[in-house]
């Protein structure tokens, strides 16, 4: 029975290092709602963003939700192909700023578009980088229904900023 009480120093290490994982991965999170929050109650273009929720943030992905509404859909009804390249757009950055990494313009942008979606759908968009270099970086976003049906695919390459320096 003396063993029962004794305490693994090894498990504690763990038990601490998962804290500060789950610490490090809320405020990911958090940065990247607040960025797209910003972005989508602004004056520019992104506001098209608005009703898209950050989900889930590490560094170096982002996954982001949206239920569509009428201002997603094209004159027919079905998901806008603009839409859809901005959310690939936007979400690429998020996984780029989740890698602390500034990010710049974009150089290259391609999507595929497989199935449609309507006024009402669910949409989660998974973004991953998949190689951030010196300069640029090569994400990869998959936008699917909450029923696994893949909508689209895109690739996105963005030239890296410059961090902000610091004046004294």
């Amino acid at each position: 029975h003396a063993h029962a009480n004794k305490v693994n120093p090894f498990r504690t290490v763990q038990i601490i290092k998962d804290s500060e994982v789950s610490m490090a991965a809320s405020t990911v999170l958090r940065s990247a709602r607040q960025i797209l929050k910003f972005l989508s109650e602004g004056q520019g273009y992104e506001r098209v963003m608005k009703g898209v929720e950050v989900v889930s943030a590490l560094p170096g992905k982002c996954t982001c939700e949206v239920t569509l509404a009428e201002s997603h859909l094209n004159r027919v009804g079905a998901l806008h192909g603009g839409f859809t390249a901005t959310m690939v757009d936007i979400v690429s950055t998020l996984a780029i700023m989740t890698a602390e990494k500034p990010p710049g313009v974009s150089v290259d942008m391609n999507i595929t578009y497989m199935n449609s979606a309507h006024l009402g759908d669910t949409l989660l968009v998974e973004a991953e980088c998949l190689k951030i270099g010196k300069t640029l970086v090569f994400a990869s976003v998959d936008i699917q229904k909450t029923d696994g049906t893949v909508v689209a695919q895109g690739r996105h390459t963005k030239h890296l900023g410059s961090a902000p320096s610091s004046t004294s």
